[in-house]
């Protein structure tokens, strides 16, 4: 039985034991009559050196005649060299071509020359090979296992909800229709309709991290059309800050789990990280307004904010209050209309119980008090614009002893975005997907 494959960064431990490695052949060098192959693997990149006169002559003609990132196999004796990458390097004594690659590549692999977005995103399988897009899908990957530590820490429970759905949660302009047997059906814009419906268990705390899919004609450095959504809902809470502080908590816990899983990875952002002081300041909407120069009772004063009132409202918090994090609170109605089960203010109905929290000068998460109460939730939908009929199954979780409740949703793709300084949100997935493109 062949032995196990060994990894780069292992081979310092091995110094004068027989290993076999394996990996996408990054370069290839002769100088005289010595040769050296960069390999490239998970770890890292490991040497294998060819010494005319000790490695076989067939070796010296397999590295000689492969493409670059086609993919070899060497066994041999690892030898202390403090000049190799890892310190050690593999002497061989025999080699194989695993699979060769094709010639010319669309784009570098080791090469630093600058390549379009598009171009990447067309050669996705050879962009993931550079060593600094595969930090980024480190970085997403310990991002998530931050995530969910975090909401276990508060008492969150994951739950898995449709993702194909007979009617949306916020109408259909922003849905993709598909058929179901026949019948209309829609992918899900969020899992919001049924993470309020289990708060009419005892399921009183959930979270589910999910794909979710808005056909919104956007083509913008933060927008993509399928995206994952980290969702949660709070059954018993009927004030604003019980909710504020959960995200505050949750954020907190999530970038302390993430720095530790960095560090022990020893990825290049453990330090890089933010650390807020808690609390997050809060900002009522009306008041953000007037620091984007909004006159009190102009038609436009609770017009909704652009990307660039986010940035300015952003740079303006950090020179104010220092901060990174920020909440932006009481929304109006009037931006919320469309978001049918969005809670009104008893006493200034014309604002809501939503907010978003802001980092950096961009959204990052929303989230606020949900209507519990049948009666007024029916009309909050007739008043967007839709039907209470279509909301069969939704309605009856309310008709049934419904308690009050709240939750928030947090999108990933941007929060990995803007902590691994990502110029453009769709580098934060594997295979984005936007209004041009469907694939890969």
């Amino acid at each position: 039985m062949s032995q196990p494959r060994r990894l780069s960064r292992e081979l310092p431990g091995l110094v004068g034991q027989e290993v076999r490695v394996a990996g996408h052949l990054q370069d290839y060098r002769a100088l005289g009559g010595v040769a050296f192959a960069l390999l490239r693997d998970r770890g890292g990149l490991l040497q294998v050196t060819l010494k005319k006169g000790e490695t076989d002559p067939a070796i010296f003609t397999l590295f000689s005649s492969l493409a670059r990132e086609s993919v070899v196999e060497a066994e041999g004796v690892v030898a202390a060299n403090p000049r190799a990458r890892v310190g050690a390097e593999v002497l061989p004594r025999q080699a194989r071509l695993l699979n060769p690659a094709a010639a010319p590549l669309p784009l570098g692999v080791a090469d630093r020359v600058g390549v379009e977005l598009d171009t990447r995103f067309n050669h996705r399988v050879l962009d993931l090979r550079k060593p600094e897009n595969q930090l980024v899908v480190e970085f997403r990957a310990e991002t998530l296992k931050a995530v969910r530590s975090a909401f276990g820490t508060l008492g969150f429970l994951e739950v898995e909800t449709p993702k194909i759905l007979r009617q949306g949660a916020e109408g259909g302009a922003t849905l993709f229709r598909l058929d179901y047997f026949g019948e209309p059906a829609y992918l899900a814009q969020s899992p919001q309709l049924y993470k309020q419906m289990l708060m009419a268990t005892e399921l009183e705390r959930i979270f589910e991290i999910a794909p979710a899919f808005r056909a919104e004609p956007s083509d913008t450095t933060r927008h993509v059309t399928e995206f994952t959504s980290i969702d949660a809902e709070m059954a018993y809470v009927e004030e604003p800050e019980e909710l504020i502080s959960t995200v505050e908590a949750l954020v907190a816990g999530m970038l302390t789990e993430l720095r530790d899983g960095l560090k022990a990875r020893k990825h290049p952002l453990a330090d890089d990280l933010p650390t807020p002081s808690r609390p997050f300041p809060r900002l009522p909407f009306s008041e953000a307004a007037q620091w984007l120069g909004r006159s009190p009772g102009d038609p436009g004063a609770e017009a909704d904010l652009s990307p660039e009132d986010e940035r300015q409202l952003g740079e303006l918090m950090q020179e104010r209050k220092g901060a990174e994090f920020y909440f932006l609170t009481e929304f109006p109605t009037s931006l919320k209309r469309g978001t049918f089960y969005a809670q009104r203010q008893e006493s200034h109905p014309e604002r809501t119980y939503y907010f978003d929290l802001e980092f950096r000068g961009q959204e990052m998460l929303s989230g606020g008090l949900r209507e519990h109460r049948l009666d007024r939730l029916e009309d909050q939908i007739r008043e967007a614009g839709l039907d209470p009929g279509k909301f069969g199954a939704y309605l009856e979780a309310f008709r049934y002893g419904m308690p009050p409740h709240g939750g928030f949703a947090l999108g990933l793709d941007r929060l990995v975005g803007r902590l691994a300084h990502l110029t453009n949100v769709r580098e934060a997935r594997l295979f984005p997907r936007d209004r041009y493109r469907l694939e890969p």
